[in-house]
This record gives structure tokens, sequence and C-alpha cells, in this order.
């Protein structure tokens, strides 16, 4: 081991898989890795896309839920804010820094609705979704029971089938009772089809977008005729975003994925029929694995099994190699097929996990590399945030 085994009180091995200054072939596995020369080139250009075309870009932190990481978008790529799923994990992005946090889901739980009202106080602008004339009431009297301000989106149902409204007249009603109520402040309209990202064909998300864009311009044109004019109109993924910037009805973009990049996102297609893990975006966020047996001829074991990912879009990919394949996982192994017996105990593998947000959050550090050296480690701020 070419680096100190501790560091700051920090030992490897005991509290973290690698410090600075280590190989990467020394840290411990099964955990995370960042290659952050290709995570740094995709936050640019995400950045540089969203500016060239007069797009706000509120990168989502459900997908690494880590503070470090949405401070380098802010830096890097310019982006706006966060968009978070739970209040918790609201409530480490608006403690660690972040000034503009949005809630893009529902909060009805009375425990949680106070929580909200009170991330004002941290410093941070609080917007969160609705879709319920019933929940305004409960928003606006936390909100003004501490004094603060909480701002709302109306959120359409445009294709996901989950929450949302699915008429413009529904938009309009709640937007009215946000409009008028004490603490809050009617912002605009969220409206992401998450149902379409991961459609492999270009023209068919296109379609799929195209109708969702529609039905949101209609209902911003409808409010701004009742004198209700929206701050946000947002939406937009990694297998969309290119659509809704240039809907001329978007100004908001909501990408996660573009950053880290999985295996499910880059099968995905481009215009040109090129998978989008081949050019538009590289892949950043890898599961470093350990060989741990050899003992069965044509196989090997790693250990990183269904502990160490999330197999719900499918089970990774090894980066950079054509001769072995992780065919099959259990809790705490993975099985490579190597029918040419190339791998050898303690050998170290890169996989792309199949879908990274969820992959993510069963991770403590973030092991950012460059150059085949260790050069920082993030936690995973808002790991196990789910309430």
């Amino acid at each position: 081991m070419n680096a100190p085994t501790k560091f700051d009180g920090l030992e490897v091995g005991y509290d973290v898989p690698a410090l600075p200054g280590m190989n990467e072939g020394d840290i411990q596995t099964p955990c995370l890795i960042l290659d952050l020369d290709a995570l740094e080139r995709n936050i640019r250009k995400m950045g540089d896309y969203a500016k060239a075309h007069g797009m706000r870009h509120r990168v989502h932190g459900k997908m690494h839920k880590s503070v470090d990481v949405a401070k380098l978008q802010e830096s890097l790529g310019g982006a706006c804010g966060v968009c978070c799923q739970k209040v918790s994990e609201a409530e480490v992005f608006a403690r660690g820094g972040i000034k503009d946090v949005l809630v893009s889901n529902q909060v009805r739980d009375p425990a949680k609705i106070d929580r909200l009202a009170r991330m004002p106080l941290l410093g941070a602008r609080t917007i969160c979704c609705v879709d319920d004339p019933a929940n305004v009431a409960d928003l606006s009297e936390a909100a003004t029971r501490h004094g603060t301000q909480i701002e709302c989106l109306v959120e359409i149902d445009c294709g996901a089938g989950r929450c949302g409204v699915t008429t413009t007249p529904a938009v309009v009603e709640i937007a009215r009772a946000i409009d008028a109520a004490p603490g809050l402040k009617f912002a605009g309209l969220q409206a992401y089809q998450g149902a379409m990202q991961h459609m492999d064909s270009y023209e068919d998300r296109k379609a799929k977008i195209a109708l969702a864009v529609a039905q949101v311009k209609d209902a911003v044109d409808t409010l701004k005729a009742e004198g209700l004019d929206c701050d946000i109109v947002g939406g937009g993924g990694t297998g969309s975003y290119y659509f809704e910037s240039t809907s001329g009805v978007y100004n908001e973009l909501q990408c996660g994925s573009y950053a880290f990049m999985d295996a499910d996102y880059g099968r995905i297609l481009d215009k040109d029929g090129k998978r989008i893990d081949q050019g538009e975006w590289e892949n950043a966020l890898f599961i470093l694995t350990s060989v741990m047996s050899r003992a069965k001829p044509g196989k090997a074991i790693v250990d990183a099994g269904l502990k160490a990912q999330s197999v719900d879009s499918g089970l990774p990919v090894i980066f950079g190699r054509t001769d072995v394949t992780y065919v099959k996982c259990s809790d705490e192994h993975g099985v490579v097929e190597d029918l040419g017996n190339v791998l050898q105990v303690n050998d170290k593998l890169r996989l792309v996990p199949g879908h990274c947000d969820p992959t993510c959050n069963v991770h403590d550090w973030y092991v950012g590399v460059r150059g085949g050296k260790v050069e920082t480690l993030w936690p995973v701020s808002a790991r196990g945030k789910a309430y």
C-alpha cells in the first residue's frame, strides 16, 4: 500500500475505503469511485448547454445525494440550485450551503410540513410541489406560524402517471389558492415527464415530450391570462433536456444522471442513433470491485453483490472490458463470466451500475480519482434521507 493508512483521524478499512494520495489499486472494495476528469467534463458540458439555450439548470440532488457534488455543479456548471424528493434530503442540502432548494414532490405529513416551513431559516429559498388544494392551507399555516415563506409549484402529470393534476382548470384552481394564501408564493409549474426518459428511440421520446409541451403551454398561457406568471416552468431529464430547452415553454432543466451516467441511461439513443454514453456523456461513476475467488474455471467471483448496488434497471456492465461479463449476483457476491480465465484474485474491475440513484444511496463515500490516484473523499451526505 503506497499511501498512509490514517489521515485526519480516519483509518482505511475502518472509517473510509481510501485516503488521498493512495493508488486506485489499493482502494478498499466494494466502493463508489468517481472519475473526476469525466465528472467535471459532464458538468461543464451540461452547464454550457443550459447557458447557450437560455435555461436554468436545477440539478437533481436525489441522484448523487452529495453536497460536494452539488457545489461542483454550481461552480463548474452554473447550477441555480437543486431538486430533492424528500424533506430530510432537502434539509441536508440547505444545511450544506445550497441556497435554492426544490422538493420536487408533495409534502403532506404535518411533521414534514413543519420542517419544510423551517427550512428558510437555514438560508435557503424553499420550494415544493402541490397537486391538491387541500394541501395549500396546511402549508400556509406552517409558513405563517414560523414567519417564513414557502414557494409552491403546481405539479402537472404530463405522462409519468404519478403525482400531479391532468387538466388546466385544476392547475388554475390550485395556483389561485396558493397565490391567495398567507406565507405562500405561487412560483410556477413542475412538469417532468419521467415515463419517457429511458425509451431507447430518440423519435419516440420526442413524440412523448411534444404532448407534454402542449399540455404545459396551455397551462402557462391560461395562468398568464389570469394574471399569474410562472417564474419556474421546470422539468427535463437526461433523456429529454434537448426537447424542453427548445420548446419555448420550459425555462428550467432538472437533469441528474448526466453527471454520473449509468448503464440504463447509457443504452438510450441520440438523434443519430448512437448510445448516449458513447459521445454525449461519459461514465464517471463506478463500483470498484475485487476478485475474491477463482475456485472454478471460467468464472470469477467479485465482492460487489446486491448490497453494493441496485439492479432494478439491470445488472452492472464491466467498464472497458469485452472479455469478461458480470452475469449474476447475490447479497455479497457477483459472478463474472471469465471464459478465458484471465482474472486473478485481487484484480479490480470498474462496474457501471445499472441505476445510479439507488446505488449511490447504499454507500457512505465517493472516492474521487484522477490519473489513477485518489484525490478526494466526499460523503454521500443525504444517504438514507428518505423521509
